[in-house]
C-alpha cells in the first residue's frame, strides 16, 4: 500500500510524456504521406506533361511529313505540268496492233490532233518514252522525238504515225509508257499535251529464235549428218567383205580356134554368108604380107 500512491504518480508522470512524443512521430509520418502523395501527384504530372510534349512533337513531326510531301507533290506538279496542254485541242492515240508490246519487235500507233479554238495550232513534235513505274522521272528508254511542223487551222484535224522498238531486256516486265505532244498556238504559248501515260507490261518475244534454239538445231543436225555417215561407212564395209562373184568369160577371139578340120568349102561358105572375114583369112593375108 505505501508504493500504490508512488506507482500512481509515476504513471501519471509518465502518461502525459508518452503522449508528447507520440505527437511528434504521427507528425512526422503524416508529413512523410503527405510528402509521398505530393510527390506522387508531381510525378503523375510530369508524366502527363511529357506525354503531351510527345504528343505534341509527334503532330508536329507529322504535319513536317505532310507538308513535305505536299511540297514535293507540288514540286512534281509543278515540273510535270510547268507545261499543259490548251483547252482547245484534242488528242487521241490509237495503237496499231492493240496495247501490247513486245520486245525487240516494232509497235506503231496513230495520233489525232484536233483543233477546237478560233487560232492556228502549230503541231512541233511528238517524243515517247520508257519510265521507272514507281517513278516517272526515272527514264528507262528514251526514244527520238519525231519533228512534226505541221500548221493546224481551227475546225481540222491531223494525224500523226510514230513507231518505237522496246529494247529486249525490257520483256515481261511492267514500265510507264509516256507520249507527248508539243505544239504552240499563234500567239506563241507552248502546250504538252501527254496523251498516252499509263503503266504497260513489255511481252517476251515468242515466234523468234533465240540462241538456245537456234544451237539445238544445229546440234540436232550434226547428230543427223554423223547418223547418214555412220550407215554409209557400215554399208561399204560390209560390202568389201563380200567376195567379189567369178564370172566367165569364154573365148573372147577366134585365134586360138583351130579350124583346119573344117572343109575349105565350108569355110569358103561361111565366109560368103557373113561380112567378116574369117580369122584364118587374116592370119593368111598378115603371113603374106609379111613375105613381101
Amino acid at each position: 500500500m505505501r508504493f500504490l500512491p508512488r506507482m500512481l504518480l509515476v504513471l501519471l508522470l509518465s502518461f502525459p510524456a508518452s503522449l508528447l512524443t507520440r505527437g511528434p512521430l504521427v507528425g512526422a509520418q503524416n508529413q512523410d504521406q503527405d510528402l509521398t502523395e505530393d510527390e506522387e501527384t508531381v510525378d503523375e504530372d510530369v508524366v502527363d506533361d511529357v506525354t503531351a510534349e510527345d504528343e505534341d512533337d509527334e503532330a508536329e513531326v507529322e504535319d513536317e511529313e505532310t507538308a513535305e510531301l505536299m511540297e514535293e507533290k507540288e514540286d512534281e506538279d509543278s515540273l510535270v505540268g510547268e507545261v499543259k496542254a490548251s483547252p482547245n485541242a484534242d488528242t487521241t492515240i490509237l495503237f496499231v496492233k492493240g496495247e501490247d508490246f513486245p520486245a525487240n519487235n516494232i509497235v506503231k500507233f496513230l495520233l489525232g490532233f484536233t483543233n477546237k479554238g478560233a487560232e492556228n495550232f502549230l503541231v512541233e513534235s511528238l517524243d515517247a518514252s520508257f519510265r521507272y513505274p514507281q517513278d516517272y522521272q526515272f527514264y528507262i528508254q528514251n526514244f527520238t522525238a519525231l519533228q512534226l511542223g505541221t500548221l493546224v487551222p481551227p475546225s481540222r484535224q491531223a494525224s500523226f504515225e510514230y513507231s518505237f522498238i522496246p529494247a529486249e531486256p525490257m520483256g515481261g516486265r511492267p514500265f510507264g509508257l509516256v507520249v507527248n505532244l508539243n505544239y504552240r498556238d499563234a500567239s506563241g504559248n507552248v502546250f504538252q499535251d501527254a496523251v498516252f501515260n499509263q503503266t504497260v507490261t513489255i511481252t517476251e518475244r515468242e515466234d523468234g529464235l533465240d540462241g538456245e534454239t537456234i544451237f539445238m538445231y544445229v546440234f540436232l543436225s550434226g547428230l543427223g549428218l554423223l547418223v547418214v555417215v555412220g550407215l554409209h561407212q557400215l554399208l561399204e564395209s560390209r560390202k568389201r567383205r563380200r567376195p567379189a562373184p567369178k564370172i566367165e568369160t569364154g573365148t573372147s577371139s577366134h585365134n586360138d580356134v583351130d579350124m583346119s578340120w573344117i572343109p575349105q568349102e565350108t569355110l569358103n561358105q561361111i565366109n560368103k554368108a557373113s561380112p567378116r572375114r574369117s580369122p584364118r583369112k587374116r592370119n593368111q593375108k598378115r603371113s603374106a604380107g609379111s613375105d613381101e
